[in-house]
């Protein structure tokens, strides 16, 4: 059996930890999760992890609400860190060895993101997990995933979400939405489809950087993306 890809960077979203709820973490959702890493491990692959906080703490929502933009984000970025020692706490109880990095320092509970330290670690096997955003405002962790990815030479990103690739407009509001099998960077910036922003459609296209969009909740979809099985939809 044939691997398409060496280094992976997979984005995960807050809420595919959360469970039918939406909000909060979901044990049994984190161990799927984990179950589905646990099976690719016996691939000679290094995997990064990036987990947003939307399950806990929304930066533009509050903002809207009133909170200071800049502190909003601040505390979506303390969000992504709990839901990463959440995640880094059931890898390890599959034997799975991790290294928490965060662009925050927080020294009782990560690493500080050091780029020669996080590709070590991968070398090493280990599963690195990189959280806190960008350690910056006005950024979203999808634009951080994109960072990461360039930073750590990625081969691609998976990005894990609740619908099976992009569409035209949300199939879970439109049934009669179409989707992309491909798509390139400039026709998703054009096109304004909101799978990710535009500044990390902007790094991925100035930096020639491929996702995979995909279904997190379709039993080995990681596996299959990681196999080049036709899953989700490609962007590059």
């Amino acid at each position: 059996m044939e691997y398409k890809y060496k280094r992976i960077l997979l984005k995960l979203s807050g809420e595919s930890l959360a469970g039918e709820t939406g909000y909060g973490i979901n044990s049994s959702k984190v161990n799927s999760i984990v179950k589905q890493i646990k099976k690719i491990r016996k691939f000679p692959i290094q995997i990064g992890i990036v987990i947003g906080g939307g399950n806990i703490w929304r930066g533009m929502s509050a903002t809207a609400r009133g909170f200071d933009r800049v502190n909003a984000d601040y505390m979506g970025m303390l969000a992504t860190v709990i839901n990463a020692l959440a995640v880094q706490n059931v890898l390890e109880s599959h034997n799975i060895d991790t290294r928490l990095q965060t662009n925050i320092e927080m020294q009782k509970l990560a690493e500080p993101y050091i780029r020669r330290r996080a590709i070590r670690h991968l070398e090493k096997g280990r599963i690195v997990i990189f959280a806190a955003g960008t350690g910056n405002p006005y950024f979203t962790t999808d634009t951080a995933a994109v960072l990461k990815a360039i930073e750590i030479k990625a081969d691609i990103i998976l990005k894990a979400t609740n619908v099976d690739g992009v569409y035209t407009e949300d199939p879970r509001v439109n049934p009669s939405a179409k989707k992309f099998k491909k798509i390139s960077y400039l026709e998703a910036i054009q096109k304004r489809l909101k799978i990710m922003d535009i500044t990390a459609f902007s790094l991925c296209m100035e930096n020639k950087m491929p996702i995979i969009v995909f279904n997190l909740n379709k039993k080995d979809n990681i596996k299959k993306a990681i196999l080049g099985e036709k899953v989700g939809t490609v962007i590059k």
